[in-house]
């Protein structure tokens, strides 16, 4: 009997409806849907949000203030590119520009040594006029310190303005010479100057050698408590107290505080905050306090000198009370920003991130506000952390190596920002998105004449043969007038597995065809161009499913008649799964799986961009011939043949519907394997692909398909980077360990968008779940567990792929026995091993640097985050091994129900 002819019209009544009732945005012009009013008003209001967040860590600080000069200053004129080891020094131009910068601050300069231009500074000073505390510096190569001292003696003795004269700086406190080589060292100067002199060290190094107090006219103490670790607020406390100490230990003799300051830039130490304000707040103090105890001071530093970073550490290159530009850090008086050029970063970050935010909404302005208002203060957060790294790296003095170093970091920062970016709009358009303009509605088709014969392939390789007859059974039984069924097993040389699947062929009748390869090319795709080979002439449908599938009889009659679309290339249904048997392993691999059949292949359904996936597909012959059959360059050749069909034109019609259900892998070592050659052959697409993919002049593909092929892969390359990155932190934290004192910890801004990632990921997959898959928090949670510990393998398999051109086959092997527990922690053993290295590079770090610091506590948290996915691994290879039984049964999937044709018609309403 014919259906009504209305059947084939309610199949797609989804497509018509749903596009209907979205019929006011369709219309609305690009401009509108970019300035759509819920859109305009979410961003300008995130916006706002952002620029006041900024405004208010950018605040100015209350700082006492000071309304004298300052004493003295230390004085190292180098500029960009010069420094005090090699290369030609300032000219003598540069040095007269510099100290009449510093004559309008203070009376007196202090230098360190005479080589070079140097040694021109006090005749240069002497109009301003400055007082010059005149400096020779000493080393261990007593052939250059003799040259150096006899220079020195003899500038002093021809300009009038050198009032005191300093034989070497902190000599002692490197070990370059002995006390009594540096003491033998002042005795000669002092017989040839006519000056006092002295020698400059830190106080402890005066207490600890009385005998150079009596070699010296005058102590020169530097008193910096930044680099002893004192936080800001105690610092002038403890400095006076170290002053106070030394003078009464050596009474009646005078004391000049040779250097004193505060970096306005570098690492913390101890409590020590490296900062613009602190320097401002310590130094104004200082200032206050010695002017009201007459102190003799000379501030470390006039201009920032970061030639002194590569032996001293990023904070070394930070002490001037004027930046390398010559620019004064802040003013004597007045409140005092960290940043005080904030505002375009603020505003070109906020912008951006609102133009980002527009264009991307305008693709759904059928987001309800709630959703948009997420989305772009997301995007705020994201770009305004993106802009202040950009902001922090403008401020930061980088030499060739370490500024190639920080853009490969801020590529990787750009990289990461696109993803979050798309993770973002995916999670405002799933949960807030009220229009679904391409969701099928699914009923099945009685219109037997006008539907298709359909040919179905099984590929198999070294299966079970019981499995692989189940599963013909369940073909068998589907209610379909005319298919086909044909059976390709290929490399599967035990006759004791592939005979009985030949034989359950027999018995099934004319409809099945049974054919044995031997030992033939192309793996999957090989077998399935074989069969496509094979097909009988009259089918215009090809279909294909893995040999664990139980099929519910009436796959073929909802979903085949998606063809009467003659655009339609392609109609896929999700894969599903029948042994979720309740224990924590099967149940996370269950509603990992879920997630993206449920989450991304529906988002991904709208923009006509889905993954076709090698089971539970239905492919139109004549678009599968024009293609030269299924890819072979791949291992993964269901993806490249929907991305080829995408390229040709061709549309494809996804249904979350279940309509079979296979097996899932029995340990964790099969499930880790099936992820690698995904992510493997996703990377031999991508590279086949790049153009189409990337290149904006290529319209083979739409925007939209464009958009998720892209994201979709991004996060795998995301792994990569991540184990990439976990290498780098290994390295990085030995030589934090090894040498706790002189390398130093990545900037901050560096380490938290990777714990941010995490956190935002698993709060993403949290609520993806809740909104859209039916199961239990605990379930979410085990999911999360699931993805998260495929990531080492994922990683191996991305970077493999970008590198390695080919690659064998991995089968997933299907009900195997499980492993034992000891088998288990073998099966992640790398993953095992990477844990152990990370959670003793934790512990190294912590350790060595007490967990005194912000950036060593941060680090750690960085190892830390970086060590989950690898315990992950072994807490699902465990679970694996023990199969224990989830404590909340949660949701199990119902079974298939196996309906008769009258069943089905009552369903159709006819």
């Amino acid at each position: 009997m014919r259906a009504p002819a209305t059947t084939l019209a309610r199949t797609n009544t989804a497509f018509t409806g749903a596009a209907r009732s979205a019929t006011s945005a369709g219309q609305e012009t690009g401009w509108q849907r970019f300035f759509h009013p819920t859109s305009v008003g979410a961003v300008l209001l995130a916006a706002a949000v952002a620029l006041g967040t900024w405004a208010g860590i950018e605040r100015p600080r209350t700082v006492p203030n000071y309304d004298g000069s300052v004493a003295g200053l230390a004085f190292s004129p180098y500029h960009a590119g010069e420094n005090g080891i090699s290369g030609p020094g300032p000219t003598d131009t540069q040095i007269a520009s510099d100290l009449k910068i510093a004559a309008g601050m203070a009376d007196r300069i202090r230098t360190y040594s005479v080589r070079g231009t140097l040694a021109d500074i006090p005749k240069l000073a002497a109009h301003l006029p400055l007082s010059v505390t005149l400096g020779g510096f000493l080393s261990p190569k007593r052939a250059e310190d003799a040259t150096e001292l006899s220079r020195l003696v003899a500038v002093a003795n021809a300009n009038h303005n050198v009032d005191r004269v300093m034989v070497g700086n902190e000599t002692l406190l490197r070990g370059d010479l002995s006390t009594a080589e540096l003491i033998r060292d002042i005795a000669q100067v002092k017989k040839s100057v006519h000056v006092p002199v002295s020698t400059a060290e830190p106080y402890f190094i005066w207490l600890r050698h009385p005998e150079l107090v009596r070699a010296v006219d005058f102590i020169t103490v530097h008193l910096l408590p930044y680099w002893e670790g004192v936080p800001e607020r105690d610092a002038l406390r403890v400095v006076m107290q170290q002053y106070d100490t030394l003078q009464a230990t050596y009474p009646g003799k005078k004391i000049v505080i040779g250097e004193i300051g505060w970096p306005s830039n570098g690492v913390d130490i101890g409590g020590a905050v490296a900062s613009r304000v602190n320097q401002a707040r310590f130094l104004r103090g200082f200032f206050n306090i010695a002017r009201a105890r007459g102190l003799d001071y000379f501030v470390m530093e006039a201009f920032d000198q970061p030639w002194k970073t590569s032996f001293e550490g990023r904070a070394a290159g930070y002490w001037g009370m004027f930046n390398m530009g010559r620019h004064a850090k802040w003013a004597m008086t007045g409140p005092v920003r960290e940043n005080p050029d904030y505002a375009p970063w603020a505003l070109g970050g906020a912008a951006l991130a609102a133009l980002v935010a527009l264009g991307l909404l305008s693709r759904r302005p059928d987001i309800r506000f709630e959703g948009k208002l997420i989305f772009a203060t997301l995007l705020q957060g994201f770009f305004g952390a993106m802009a202040a790294m950009l902001m922090t790296m403008a401020a930061t003095y980088l030499s060739f190596v370490p500024a190639l170093v920080w853009v490969v970091l801020a590529a990787f920062q750009g990289l990461l920002l696109f993803l979050l970016t798309a993770d973002s709009f995916e999670l405002a358009e799933t949960i807030f998105g009220r229009v679904m303009k391409r969701r099928p509605n699914v009923l099945p088709s009685f219109d037997t004449a006008n539907l298709p014969k359909v040919s179905l392939h099984l590929p198999i390789c070294n299966e079970p043969p019981e499995m692989v007859i189940e599963t013909l059974r369940g073909l068998a039984a589907l209610d379909y007038p005319d298919y086909e069924v044909l059976v390709i097993d290929n490399n599967t040389t035990d006759p004791s597995l592939w005979r009985p699947v030949e034989a359950a062929c027999a018995r099934l009748g004319a409809k099945f065809r049974f054919f044995h390869l031997g030992k033939f090319p192309g793996y999957k795709a090989g077998a399935l161009n074989f069969g496509l080979r094979e097909t009988a002439p009259d089918a215009q449908i090809i279909g294909v499913l893995d040999s664990d599938y139980i099929v519910s009889p009436d796959w073929l009659r909802c979903m085949v008649p998606h063809f009467t679309d003659a655009k339609v290339g392609f109609v896929q249904s999700p894969q599903d799964y029948r042994d979720n048997d309740g224990s924590f392993f099967k149940r996370a691999m269950f509603w990992e799986y879920a997630g993206f059949f449920k989450l991304g292949m529906v988002t991904r359904n709208e923009r006509n961009a889905i993954i076709q996936h090698g089971t539970m597909t239905l492919v139109r012959r004549t678009a599968l011939a024009a293609n030269g059959g299924w890819p072979d360059y791949t291992i993964c050749e269901d993806a490249a043949l929907g991305l080829d069909l995408f390229k040709a034109g061709w549309h494809s019609v996804y249904s979350d519907q279940s309509f079979g259900r296979g097996v899932m892998p029995d340990d964790f070592a099969a499930f880790r394997k099936q992820r690698f050659r995904w992510a493997y052959g996703a990377m031999q697409i991508f590279r086949r692909n790049m153009g189409a993919l990337l290149n904006p002049f290529d319209k083979r593909l739409t925007l939209g398909q464009k958009w998720h092929f892209v994201t979709g892969w991004l996060p795998w390359v995301g792994d990569a980077l991540g184990l990439g990155f976990l290498a780098l932190g290994l390295v990085w934290s030995a030589l934090l360990t090894a040498f706790p004192r002189t390398f130093e910890f990545p900037v901050c801004l560096f380490m938290l968008p990777s714990i941010g990632l995490f956190v935002f990921k698993v709060a993403q997959i949290l609520a993806l779940y809740a909104a859209r898959v039916r199961c239990s928090m605990q379930d979410r949670g085990l999911a999360a567990l699931a993805g998260l510990a495929l990531s080492h393998g994922i990683g191996l398999a991305v970077w493999k792929g970008l590198v390695v051109k080919t690659a064998p086959f991995l089968r997933t092997p299907k009900m195997a026995n499980a492993p034992a527990l000891v088998q288990g922690l073998v099966m992640a053993r790398q993953e095992l091993t990477l844990l152990a290295l990370s959670w003793a590079a934790l512990l190294g770090v912590g350790i060595s640097h007490a967990w005194a610091t912000p950036e060593s506590r941060l680090w750690c948290a960085v190892l830390f985050v970086q060590s989950l996915p690898y315990l992950a691994s072994v807490t699902v290879s465990i679970l694996a091994a023990r199969q224990d039984t989830a404590t909340n049964p949660g949701i199990l999937p119902a079974p298939l129900p196996a309906l008769s044709f009258a069943d089905m018609r009552l369903a159709a309403g006819d």
